[in-house]
């Protein structure tokens, strides 16, 4: 029997640990990269001192991100642990790249308002649920209708980021027009199922422990995609949920509208709804958990961006003119 082409291993192993499709392609992406950097040498010839000319050629010749950098770290790492099963001791040698540490962008109570304002339509609900609930923008396009608690004025993110569930709050102002959609949803719901659709994504084993779920209502996204799509693993013409990148456009063109100077995106709702609720003296612990911070001096980055001015110091100069 012939062994499975090197990438079709990657990808068997990556889906045997259930990561994510976004996930399965960037490793794929930056292991073929890799691969070709070396002129197509098998990764098990290739020891720590390639795996860092890799990264420092793409530091210094594509200048890019901390972070995407160990991204690409990661995709090796996963290669040569998962995939070959060799040991790595020496992967220590290969520099962690730090990411900045930068002070989030916020939008001010009065810009949140005039930012959501030009937002209609479930582009402009998803965008009040961000700053309403503090989701990641990823963690409010995967929720499941079962996971929105009216009763409870709370949201239960499932398999957010570091692989957590947690509970944050459901505005009530949202109550109403989310009632609303989900109306429509079930109603496009019902006309799929009446196709012979109606089916939805679910990890491998909830899918083995549940074989119905997959057409239960409870079970479908809250913000379906306005088409269906084929799986790109099963084949299963599936609704998926909406693509980020929609989002991401509709707060850049509202951010036009209102002519606010500052880089916003999805996620600095996120960072709003902290900054407020600590403003409001809410406390820090609380908000953590809110966020699903792991540690609470990520939280507490948010108490630096209400101090005025720089370090909370007042100018001389507002002094003298007074």
């Amino acid at each position: 029997m012939n062994q499975p082409k090197l990438l079709d291993q990657v990808r068997e192993r990556i889906r045997v640990k259930n990561y994510s499709l976004r996930t399965e392609e960037a490793y794929v992406s930056w292991i073929t990269r890799y691969i070709l950097l070396h002129q197509k040498t098998h990764p098990r010839l290739l020891t720590a001192q390639d795996i860092n000319q890799f990264l420092t050629f793409l530091a210094t010749k594509r200048d890019l991100a901390a972070s995407t950098l160990n991204q690409a770290k990661s995709a090796l790492l996963f290669l040569y642990r998962e995939v070959l099963g060799q040991e790595v001791d020496w992967i220590d040698e290969v520099v962690q790249t730090k990411r900045p540490q930068r002070v989030p962008v916020v939008f001010t109570r009065e810009e949140t308002k005039q930012i959501l304002s030009q937002m209609n339509g479930v582009h402009g609900l998803i965008c009040r649920l961000l700053y309403g609930s503090g989701l990641r923008l990823l963690e409010a396009l995967r929720l499941r209708i079962k996971d929105v608690d009216f009763a409870y004025q709370q949201v239960v993110v499932r398999d957010g980021k570091g692989h957590k569930d947690r509970i944050t709050v459901l505005p009530v102002r949202l109550h109403s027009p989310l009632k609303t959609h989900l109306k429509k949803v079930k109603i496009q719901h019902n006309r799929d199922l009446q196709e012979g659709f109606g089916r939805v994504y679910l990890p491998k084993a909830l899918a083995r422990k549940y074989p119905k779920a997959e057409r239960e209502w409870g079970w479908q996204y809250v913000f379906p995609a306005s088409r269906r799509s084929t799986d790109p693993r099963s084949g299963i013409e599936r609704r998926h949920h909406l693509y980020p990148g929609t989002i991401q456009k509709a707060v850049k063109t509202a951010l036009r509208k209102v002519g606010l100077a500052k880089q916003g995106s999805p996620h600095t709702f996120r960072h709003s709804f902290a900054t407020h609720l600590i403003e409001d003296g809410y406390d820090i612990r609380t908000i953590q958990e809110l966020l699903g911070h792991k540690d609470v001096r990520t939280t507490m980055i948010y108490t630096h961006v209400l101090k005025k001015g720089g370090r909370g110091v007042r100018s001389p100069l507002d002094s003298l003119m007074k």
